[in-house]
């Protein structure tokens, strides 16, 4: 997937967390989905034109132009909702009364399932370069099972394949 809704190379983006990189990705998704409907949409219009004589109109260039613009503003409302949720989880991120958010002594409970699959895998990926170390300690945690839901057995299998 190619990520162009921002630049991860700016100093805005460049230092963002495996949750929010998820959350990058999830709005690229959603972009890349606006731009293939509105070439979709593009297209069929051409062709409407085109079977009805009318090609040459400005009445397609002028359509075209407003499924552009439309196109543009959707991309727009993606980006900014993806800013607020970068900031929002970087607020989030910081902890609660009980300390920083930190998996497992302190885990974020305010995370999707999705979200807390990448914490917990990131965290067993730090804690040791052995895998079948890692896949001994991950099997023995029992906050994994309840934090996880059903992602546990996905990050198991995940883990073993590393074995």
């Amino acid at each position: 997937m190619t990520i162009d809704i921002v630049d991860l190379t700016s100093p805005d983006y460049s230092d963002l967390s495996p949750v929010q990189l998820a959350m990058v990705r999830a709005a690229q998704s959603k972009k890349d989905k606006i731009v293939k409907e509105a070439e979709k949409n593009q297209n069929e219009l051409k062709f409407f034109m085109i079977a009805n004589n009318t090609a040459r109109s400005t009445a397609l260039r002028d359509a075209i132009g407003e499924i552009e613009k439309q196109k543009l503003a959707d991309i727009e409302t993606v980006k900014n909702d993806l800013d607020y949720q970068l900031a929002y989880e970087a607020l989030g991120s910081e902890g609660d009364e009980n300390g920083p958010y930190r998996y497992p002594q302190n885990p974020n409970y305010n995370l999707s399932y999705s979200e807390r699959f990448l914490v917990v895998r990131q965290y067993y990926m730090d804690v040791t370069s052995d895998p079948n170390a890692r896949l001994k300690a991950f099997g023995a945690d029992t906050l994994a099972r309840s934090y996880l839901g059903e992602f546990y057995q996905t990050l198991y299998d995940l883990l073993r394949s590393y074995c």
